[in-house]
């Protein structure tokens, strides 16, 4: 973020940079598959014509231990009907009514979709045989305040193979480091729009790299899930702790809600429209590729509750911005899929052998490397923001399109950005999927005439239309062939001056005498 920081230093008050939301899940690895179900199932002598009574009896002592505990301290206990409810904003509301600051707050119980196993009867063999399948069960959540986390929650599986999984937000934890040093400090929500020393902080948060996350998650697990010992415990069966996604924010605080303002409408505009998807591949740490499925690299924006977000993403992971709490731009990384990543590390079959650069695994222990990630992604989307804000004079850069060009041999028309006919077709080329995946004349087509409601003829009137469009942008170098495709994608010298163009129609007089 440093070419960032430096061009807007005067205005910026501090930055942050740390974990935000984690979900991690453990599992119990022997019983996730059906031979490691069935080797357990020998292994306590149940036969699979006894397999129901078995598993409801070990998911009765679950629910009735899960109940003891929140009883126990004297919290309540609330069936969800749906599970689509709120359950953070449920139990903060419940925190706030009944002043909880440490502890259990409630317990909630839904029934949602799960993965689970079933004895089929199969006529072919006359045999039982153990299959997973997908199903729905009750789920058991229980929210809390930790000592060292704050506020978190726990989701229970109560059918085999019991799979629980933990949230937690890492500005909670810093929020409790900061209490500890009586450090001052303002909180929003999940963010800091002001603390009164930010490199102190900042030196707080990074001590959040040093946990000892399979000691801190098994503390956690007893006090969520003191049923697993009664249950499995004793066969020596323990949780494998990964995570499954985490989110790394990047918060740049400026002085005043005003000074952000005044840069982020242009930011989040210039973004959508210069940014295609070798730049978002680029984000994330991959490679940059001529060639790529449809779908896998996307843009879009919209209004959040937090704030204006501009969001980039390609293979389940995504890079994002958006103002939060008036002063804040947060730049955030989130990683769901680990498999473009490589991590230093040994072979899980060789702990003791060299170290490679391998597949990153999604277990904790791959964490800190998954920061590195996350931080370099951040870094790499700040350093393009900064470029979006060009001292080139508008009339220069729009003269270079507006004037006829002759190429090959042939003459083709300066763009009129201001009539209406070409000012809808930039307007289409900036769309944010037309930028990332490309446009053909169909795309065309469909934004700028009503391809619906016409017949055979009028649409191939249409389409002879755009391809003299296509053929005047390509002439002015402003799209290019993607090789092997009828597809075309927008240059960077077309980003450029569609972003200019869509600026300069939102600016105001005021804004241009200024």
């Amino acid at each position: 973020m440093n070419t960032f920081i430096q061009k807007y230093e005067p205005q910026i008050k501090g930055t942050l940079e740390g974990w935000d939301r984690i979900a991690i899940r453990g599992t119990i690895r022997t019983l996730c598959c059906v031979n490691g179900m069935a080797r357990y199932l020998s292994r306590i002598g149940v036969l699979l014509k006894n397999f129901g009574d078995h598993v409801q009896a070990m998911t009765q002592c679950l629910i009735n231990l899960f109940n003891a505990i929140i009883e126990q301290q004297d919290r309540p206990i609330q069936y969800l009907p749906s599970p689509s409810v709120r359950k953070d904003e449920l139990a903060r509301e419940i925190a706030q009514r009944d002043g909880i600051t440490e502890g259990t707050i409630a317990g909630f119980a839904a029934v949602e979709p799960c993965r689970t196993f079933e004895i089929f009867r199969n006529r072919d063999t006359k045999q039982l045989e153990l299959r997973q399948k997908h199903g729905k069960c009750k789920f058991l959540y229980h929210y809390f305040i930790d000592e060292t986390f704050g506020f978190m929650s726990a989701r229970i599986q109560t059918w085999f193979p019991f799979h629980i999984q933990f949230f937690m937000n890492g500005r909670e934890w810093l929020a409790r480091q900061m209490d500890k040093k009586n450090m001052a400090y303002v909180r929003d929500g999940n963010c800091f729009p002001d603390i009164e020393n930010f490199d102190l902080a900042q030196k707080l948060f990074d001590k959040m790299h040093h946990i000892d996350w399979p000691r801190e998650l098994t503390r956690l697990r007893k006090f969520t899930h003191p049923a697993h010992e009664t249950m499995l415990g004793k066969l020596g069966l323990d949780y494998y702790w990964s995570a499954y996604q985490t989110e790394w924010a990047g918060d740049i605080v400026f002085d005043s809600p005003e000074k952000l303002a005044a840069i982020y409408p242009q930011l989040v505009r210039g973004a959508i429209t210069a940014f295609g998807s070798e730049d978002v591949l680029r984000f994330l740490g991959r490679k940059q590729c001529k060639r790529f499925p449809a779908g896998e690299v996307m843009s879009d924006y919209g209004n959040r509750h937090e704030g204006i977000r501009i969001k980039h993403y390609a293979q389940g992971n995504s890079v994002k911005a958006y103002d939060k709490s008036g002063n804040i731009l947060r730049i955030e990384t989130t990683i769901n899929n680990v498999n473009p990543f490589r991590s230093y590390r040994t072979s899980e079959n060789a702990p003791d052998g060299e170290k490679a650069w391998r597949r990153m695994r999604r277990g904790v222990s791959d964490l800190y490397r998954r920061s590195e990630v996350s931080q370099a992604s951040n870094d790499r989307y700040a350093e393009a923001l900064a470029t979006l804000d060009t001292d080139e004079e508008l009339g220069e850069l729009l003269k270079k399109v507006c004037n006829p060009v002759r190429k090959s041999g042939k003459t083709y028309r300066g763009l009129r950005p201001f009539s209406a006919e070409d000012q809808a077709l930039l307007t289409a080329l900036a769309d944010g999927e037309f930028v990332c995946h490309g446009i053909c004349n169909g795309d065309l087509a469909k934004r700028l005439y009503d391809t619906d409601n016409l017949d055979a003829a009028e649409r191939r009137r249409v389409s002879s239309r755009i391809s003299y469009r296509l053929r005047i942008l390509r002439g002015h170098g402003l799209i290019h062939k993607i090789p092997l495709q009828k597809r075309y994608q927008v240059s960077k010298k077309a980003r450029k001056i569609i972003t200019s163009f869509l600026m300069l129609q939102h600016a105001t007089i005021k804004q241009l005498n200024a």
